[in-house]
């Protein structure tokens, strides 16, 4: 007995092919032996897969019999000598995996793939005398079928309108009326990743939403409860499980001409397998799903003849890039069909093989995405090449935010300088980076005394060869009213001398180097203060003011020169530098975690600005009504009093009101 298999490579081929060693590893001779259809430019990916099976099947490499062909010609592109011998090798099981499992695909990939190839994998099953064809199919047969859809129904009438929807009818129905060689039908539901180890290779269905919740961690507290729209129904299992009944219902006797549904009996909505994925990743969830359909509002077929107006699908389409989801599943969400599992059932008693509950798996699948399929480790190779061998001169460089941007500075390759204030914590950072195989310089120095900044201007030109980059990022922030200013006069000059003067001194320092080799770039991390303009923020907001004003007229001298500057308006970060406010306790912020990576990405980007949407709003809302936003402001001034710290005293009960917080969550990231 031997078997063929198409789509080996692919992620539930290569998972059957691993049962069907197990299977035949105590088997002798040829008996038990693996064709796969390979392409010549996969035989590389499929020796791979050969070694990784030989871990637990030592005779994978004997066992599995490459052939050389191709799915879109006849026969499968196999020569007439090799169907010979295929013909002479006994193959009972011809499993046919390969196709487009793509709501994406092209419509002629997934024509010539799913129609086409499957034809051709027809003709030589029959050519090499196999006793059954085995056709993974999809439920995307049933097409947007409502109701229960039996594994004896076919052809219903149903809704084909998607070309991935209607090639795996297509490719179905010629498995039923030109297969000559007995079959049996499969259909998978959305397959996610190994109940297991979570792994998979690509993103679909429910992973689509998975940079969506990672955004929504990143700018939402995990405790608030959200409300959001119900998308209908989804029906998710995972890889181990088609892959284990597969192979057992394939090896059953006397169930020829039968179709399985390998789904998840119990259809969930959507939500609530996302608010499983939420949960999971930490992050907010809805505790409200609102029925569209039950709004009453939007009349029948606004919705389309909104879509049809001139730029709305681009639009959407825009939008929904933005969050990561293609434009092409939008439409085909929601799954409103019920798959009735009787034969699979039947097929299955005894064996202990059943689809595991979600809330069982998810963090795996969660956590397997996050480290391998996440968008933004895409990013790392780029940021890689805009760091390796680079000097960074970063100042505040000891705790928040400089000590997580220089970890991540050397861990691509670059080498921080570390400055501050404070030597030993300056020595832990500098140990940290070397201990993890990186290198890093320490430098202390008070960049708000303009004559230490001269001094370590030269020394570290002295020491290095150049600065490739400047990350101006010590900063002090005072929140006092100016009423309890009137005779703090030295606030406004420590933090001027600080954030400003001290800051462009450096910068200046280092500049005419950067001119001269006609390379570099100055980040100064500003804040959303300079855009929002909240209240008691006086002294700080005026110092980042006028770093900004200068870096907005030297950058313009400097372009010729190949120097680029980059303001960061940063969000409010949980740094010790807000500390002393204590209802700052409860308010959102960002890690320094989280703003080292908005810095990388500005070194990769080198953009003019980095804002958040909120700051961009507060700057452009007082640039059109700016009494208007006085009175909002002056609204803030009253709910946000000055702290005890302001005041010179120590309060250990001070702790932000519930109208604080909320007023503050309103507005997430802005100082008050």
């Amino acid at each position: 007995m031997a078997y063929f298999v198409t789509g080996s490579t692919g992620f539930i081929g290569r998972n059957l092919v691993e049962r069907l060693l197990k299977r035949t590893a105590r088997k002798q001779g040829t008996d038990g032996d693996i064709y796969v259809l390979v392409r010549q430019s996969s035989q590389d990916r499929l020796q791979a897969l050969i070694q990784q099976w030989s871990a637990f099947s030592p005779k994978a490499p004997a066992r599995i019999k490459p052939v050389v062909g191709d799915l879109n010609e006849t026969l499968l592109g196999i020569d007439a000598a090799m169907v010979k011998q295929l013909a002479n090798a006994g193959i009972k099981d011809f499993f046919h995996l390969a196709a487009i499992y793509d709501m994406t695909a092209d419509p002629a990939v997934n024509d010539l793939t799913n129609v086409e190839g499957t034809r051709h994998a027809i003709e030589l099953a029959a050519a090499v005398k196999a006793t059954c064809l085995h056709h993974v199919s999809s439920i995307a047969v049933a097409g947007l079928y409502k109701g229960v859809f039996t594994e004896e129904m076919f052809d219903e009438s149903q809704s084909l309108e998607h070309p991935y929807h209607r090639t795996k009818f297509e490719s179905e129905q010629l498995v039923r009326e030109e297969s000559v060689v007995p079959w049996r039908i499969y259909r998978p539901s959305i397959v996610v990743g190994d109940s297991h180890t979570g792994q998979i290779d690509k993103v679909d269905g429910p992973y689509y939403f998975f940079p969506l919740i990672k955004r929504a961690r990143r700018y939402v507290p995990e405790w608030l409860p959200l409300v959001g729209l119900d998308i209908g129904h989804t029906n998710l299992v995972p890889v181990d499980f088609v892959a284990d009944a597969l192979d057992h219902i394939a090896h059953k006797p006397n169930l020829n001409g039968k179709t399985f549904h390998l789904t998840d009996p119990d259809t969930r909505r959507a939500s609530d397998a996302l608010n499983t994925f939420a949960k999971v990743a930490k992050a907010p969830h809805f505790s409200l799903t609102v029925n569209t359909g039950s709004l009453g509002t939007v009349p029948k077929g606004a919705a389309a003849a909104l879509m049809s107006l001139p730029g709305a699908r681009q639009t959407r389409k825009a939008l929904m890039g933005e969050v990561g989801i293609p434009d092409e599943v939008i439409d085909y969400i929601d799954l409103p069909t019920r798959f009735d599992t009787t034969n699979t059932d039947a097929a299955l008693a005894g064996s202990g093989i059943e689809v595991p509950p979600l809330e069982n798996y998810a963090a795996l699948l969660w956590d397997y995405w996050e480290h391998n399929l996440d968008p933004d480790l895409a990013r790392l190779p780029t940021t890689r090449g805009a760091l390796a061998g680079k000097t960074v001169l970063i100042t505040g460089a000891s705790s928040g935010i400089g000590r997580a941007t220089a970890i991540r500075i050397a861990a691509a390759g670059g080498i921080p300088l570390l400055v501050a204030r404070g030597v030993d914590k300056l020595e832990d950072t500098k140990q940290e980076i070397e201990l993890a195989g990186g290198t890093a310089y320490s430098y202390a120095a008070d960049i708000s005394d303009l004559d230490a900044v001269a001094e370590l201007v030269d020394t570290v030109l002295a020491e290095h060869e150049t600065i490739d980059i400047l990350i101006n990022n010590a900063g002090r922030s005072i929140r006092r009213s100016i009423a309890l200013s009137y005779d703090r006069f030295h606030d406004f000059e420590r933090t001027i001398q600080l954030n400003y003067l001290g800051t462009i001194r450096l910068t200046m320092g280092l500049l005419p180097l950067m001119r001269e080799r006609h390379s570099g770039h100055v980040i100064n991390i500003s804040s959303i203060g300079v855009q929002t303009n909240p209240p008691r923020f006086s002294a700080y907001v005026a110092s980042k003011s006028a770093l900004d004003a200068w870096t907005r007229v030297v950058s313009s001298e400097c372009i010729a020169d190949n120097v680029h500057f980059t303001t960061v308006h940063m969000p409010l970060v949980k740094t010790p530098m807000i500390a002393p406010t204590k209802m700052y306790d409860r308010f959102p912020t960002i890690t320094p975690d989280e703003a080292a990576d908005i810095i990388i990405d500005a070194i990769r980007t080198r953009p003019k600005v980095v804002s958040t949407k909120l700051g961009t709003f507060g700057e452009v809302s007082y640039a059109l009504a700016p009494k208007l936003i006085d009175q909002i402001l002056g609204a803030a001034y009253k709910i946000f009093p000055d702290s005890a710290a302001a005041k010179g005293q120590v309060d250990p009960g001070e702790h932000a009101s519930r109208e604080q917080a909320l007023f503050a969550r309103l507005l997430r990231g802005t100082h008050w």
